[in-house]
């Protein structure tokens, strides 16, 4: 992934100002601005929320604000693929504890921990809207449902 400067590339502001005439105001735009700069760097820098704030004319604590609140931007550095690991009642109810920590030991890492090759970073998040599906887990943007914790290895295969 690139690496993020003070300047946005072209071709993401381009998406920014297409983003900003769906809205009554540019503001409105933050989080999907947020998702364009975050597809291209792997994460929100303090650079990132600098330049999205000038490109949509906002302070920088506006765009800060949502990058912190939703739990799917990274404000940190994260592996190639982030595991997210729905923790919510649904999913607990099934078994979600389970399926994290064996996730965890199969890894080697605890939750907010990246493996070794930086290929993993591993979450619990709230909710991810599968319930029919629980205990579920998000592997980047694929979503796996019904888990059991004898398949984590074999579904986490398919990225390495």
């Amino acid at each position: 992934m690139a690496e993020a400067g003070t300047m946005l590339p072209e071709t993401i502001i381009q998406k920014i100002e297409a983003e900003t005439g769906k809205y009554p105001t540019r503001r409105a735009a933050v989080k999907s601005a947020l998702r364009y700069a975050q597809a291209e760097f792997g994460w929100i820098s303090e650079d990132v929320v600098k330049a999205v704030a000038e490109v949509l004319g906002l302070e920088r604590i506006e765009v800060f604000e949502v990058a912190t609140f939703y739990d799917m931007f990274y404000t940190r550095p994260v592996g190639r693929f982030p595991v997210r690991v729905c923790t919510n009642v649904s999913c607990l109810l099934r078994g979600a504890d389970g399926i994290m920590e064996s996730l965890c030991q199969n890894l080697g890492v605890e939750a907010g921990e990246t493996t070794a090759d930086g290929r993993f970073t591993v979450f619990a998040a709230e909710c991810l809207g599968a319930c029919g599906g629980a205990p579920m887990m998000a592997v980047g943007d694929d979503y796996h449902e019904d888990l059991k914790a004898d398949e984590l290895d074999k579904i986490l295969e398919r990225y390495r």
